[in-house]
């Protein structure tokens, strides 16, 4: 058969074929559509392909496949390329009936299943290069489904192939006559696959991590998989990808279970967040993933350097965003054991900040009033990083410092807070009488309380607290009226001498309670029933 060159054709500026008109026609559909616009033409024709898949590599193929009547061997190694390229030239017939390279290509595809795993990554690698040409043909959506169809059958077996590698074609089940492999063995065993995926691109870690979803993958396997890649992609990539990276990692981890991605990762992502200018919408889902987990954070966590630009040492709006998060996903159903953790959290980290000069007084409001006074059960903690934030601030106004001390909760105070409270210059006036009312008012409700136990075997109680109930009395009265009549801006000294005096009958309220305590505890021990059942004594003092 005569060969001529008539048709010069360029692939996307890569390399220039010299071919055969009538041959390349024969079985291309494009081709035949653009020579029928361009009949009677004696002279050689010029096509210009600026988007053909695979390039000059592939175009050779498609050549080898044209002069070879219509056969050429299909493997995993060229598939995707012929494919592709089958698609792009339209070569679904040849004019002699024979050569059909995407009906050829069809029935490679559907022995996919007994592919290796290597011939398997190798096609998904093609995929990715081929992109967008992969996707629109189906291709690549097929390859994943493969991947996440052989990893979901190996977890569902045992947690691990036989092998480092998943071409073994038997499973070994959990229960081994020598289970008695460590924790750190199994974990390598069930993420065998991990660093086979790293070539993926973050398009492709999207459709591979829906997939796996779809599929009902353990969520805790897949972050695992997520976090991983983040580390490891991050060495090497410029600064573009790492956002590209950041970002889909935290899209990804977003839709897993909460439960299941570790607070430590996040935290981890969250500062290399930091440093890039990652789309609002991944920060927030970042921000909103580890307000969801506040209560598993560390103080460490939380001291975030505060943005450029600002003054104050630590970021104190991420920590509120990271509050409304926590308060917004357990407001359905507040755990309490959760609030106190948060709450002890946030003890920690006011008493961290409270010395930073530059701290504004509503910020470190804010802070302590962003949870409710039920997460604390001692408000101790905030008196003294109030003090602290106080001595450091001795430039408020009154209003500002007022301001401040209507966070604390008097009530929740200890005896010898409220009492430091009282005689603290650095407090507004007003503010120390109601911490001394306070503590007047919880003595005499809690020995209330006792008298109306069980416990109090009558004449005894009585006896003490007919001994002392004036004394407690007349202290609350004199505490009340002279609260009622004070001048603060004028009677401040005089404010402080009293309170002082205040003071020694409090102290002697608690000797009080602690005497009767011991009393009645003898009381109890004397009377308790045979049995091993007690009932315990009420707290008089703290």
């Amino acid at each position: 058969m005569e060969v001529c060159c008539d048709l010069e054709v360029d692939v996307n500026g890569e390399e220039t074929f010299m071919v055969d008109k009538n041959i390349i026609a024969s079985y291309s559909g494009r081709l035949c559509k653009i020579f029928g616009k361009s009949k009677g033409t004696t002279s050689t024709l010029k096509v210009v392909f600026h988007d053909f898949p695979g390039g000059a590599e592939c175009f050779e193929l498609i050549l080898r496949f044209c002069y070879n009547i219509g056969r050429t061997e299909i493997t995993p190694s060229n598939i995707t390329l012929l494919r592709c390229a089958a698609e792009f030239m339209e070569m679904e017939s040849s004019l002699s009936g024979t050569g059909n390279l995407l009906e050829q290509t069809e029935k490679s595809f559907e022995e996919m299943r007994y592919w290796s795993w290597s011939e398997l990554l190798m096609v998904l690698k093609q995929c990715q290069r081929l992109l967008p040409a992969s996707e629109s043909s189906g291709i690549l959506e097929r390859c994943l489904d493969s991947l996440v169809g052989r990893l979901a059958v190996t977890s569902e077996v045992s947690p691990c192939p036989s092998t480092s590698s998943p071409d073994s074609s038997g499973f070994r089940f959990s229960f081994d006559t020598k289970s008695t492999e460590s924790l750190k063995t199994v974990f390598s065993r069930a993420t065998w696959w991990f660093e086979d995926l790293l070539f993926l691109s973050p398009v492709l870690v999207e459709m591979f991590a829906k997939s796996m979803v779809s599929r009902k993958f353990d969520h805790a396997l897949l972050s695992r998989f997520l976090v991983y890649y983040h580390k490891s992609k991050l060495y090497t990539a410029s600064s573009g990808e790492k956002c590209r990276i950041v970002e889909t990692v935290i899209d990804m981890l977003y839709v897993l279970d909460k439960t299941c991605v570790s607070c430590k990762s996040l935290f981890e992502i969250h500062r290399v967040a930091l440093n890039l200018k990652i789309n609002r919408s991944s920060r927030n889902k970042l921000e909103n993933m580890i307000g969801s987990q506040l209560d598993r954070a560390t103080l460490d966590n939380l001291l975030v350097p505060s943005p450029y630009g600002m003054n104050y040492l630590y970021d104190v709006n991420l920590v509120l965003r990271f509050l409304k998060a926590f308060l917004r996903g357990e407001f359905c159903q507040v755990s309490s054991m959760r609030l106190n953790k948060v709450a002890t959290l946030m003890d920690l980290y006011i008493a961290e900040v409270a010395p930073d000069p530059y701290l504004k007084p509503s910020k470190f409001h804010a802070l302590i009033v962003a949870l409710p006074e039920s997460a604390r059960d001692s408000y101790d903690e905030i008196y003294r990083a109030a003090d602290m934030y106080l001595e450091v601030h001795s430039g408020l106004s009154e209003e500002e410092k007022m301001k401040i001390c209507s966070a604390l909760n008097h009530e929740k105070l200890s005896a010898e807070a409220g009492i430091h409270l009282s005689q603290n210059t650095k407090f507004p006036s007003k503010s120390a009488v109601q911490a001394l009312i306070s503590q007047q008012f919880k003595l005499k409700s809690l020995l209330h309380a006792t008298s109306n136990t069980k416990s109090c075997n009558g004449s005894l109680c009585r006896a003490i607290e007919v001994g002392n109930e004036t004394k407690k009395d007349e202290s609350v009265e004199q505490v009340v009226l002279y609260a009622g009549k004070l001048d603060l801006p004028s009677d401040n000294k005089n404010l402080r001498a009293h309170l002082q005096g205040m003071q020694w009958r409090v102290m002697e309220l608690e000797k009080v309670c602690r005497k009767m305590q011991i009393q009645m505890a003898k009381i109890m021990k004397s009377r308790a029933p045979s049995q091993s059942h007690t009932r315990s004594l009420p707290r008089l003092c703290s």
